[in-house]
């Protein structure tokens, strides 16, 4: 028996050694007509291992794609679409370049200290009251799900007051208070992972 492992590496696992197998020995075919006829087969092997794909517009046109590629685009056959080109398949993509965003609260998230800057440049009103004791009560629970401590309404005001650079001043007695909820939800997940206690069975006297 030959393991897997000291054969030849699938080019696309996901259809198989067999189809991968079919598609080489579909390669070595000298008459041309007859190379189409087994390629137009395999093709058809290939729409019923991946049943998912037909819903796609272009269901046909990756088959035929996929059945170049698995051939290291050695199979010459009248293929209905245009091929793919070989150097398109092996050209690297570029990189992709990550965000480096300072934060220094890095519980609260970057989203959430954007949000407190962009507050911090409206003009006092009602509203932007209302959004700022919003923010406080998520900086809460936020500080709370990740540190799994409790924090004080003044560590809230301090942290709020140098994120938007001193524009936002929050009286700590105005702050929700939220961490009663959080142990609360926090408890309740704990109990859903204990098993259940079995029930002593009283003795019949």
């Amino acid at each position: 028996m030959e393991y897997n492992t000291l054969q030849k590496k699938l080019v696309l696992p996901e259809y198989g050694r067999h189809v991968h197998n079919m598609v080489q020995l579909a390669t070595k075919i000298e008459d041309r007509e007859q190379r189409n006829l087994a390629a137009s087969n395999i093709i058809g092997v290939m729409g019923n291992l991946m049943p998912q794909l037909r819903d796609s517009p272009d269901f046909k046109h990756k088959l035929w794609d996929n059945l170049l590629i698995m051939s290291e685009f050695k199979l010459d056959i009248d293929s209905p679409y245009p091929p793919p080109s070989h150097s398109e398949m092996v050209e690297k993509p570029c990189k992709v370049p990550y965000p480096h965003v300072h934060i220094r609260q890095k519980h609260y998230g970057k989203f959430l200290v954007e949000m407190i800057r962009e507050t911090g440049k409206l003009q006092d009103c009602e509203q932007k009251d209302s959004l700022v004791q919003l923010l406080a009560a998520q900086m809460k629970k936020s500080y709370t799900a990740w540190n799994r401590s409790e924090t004080n309404n003044e560590q809230i005001v301090q942290d709020i007051w140098d994120i938007s650079g001193g524009k936002i001043k929050l009286d700590p007695e105005t702050i929700q208070y939220t961490e009663p909820v959080i142990r609360e939800n926090t408890h309740s997940r704990h109990r859903s992972h204990d098993f259940p206690k079995r029930k002593r069975k009283q003795s019949r006297r």
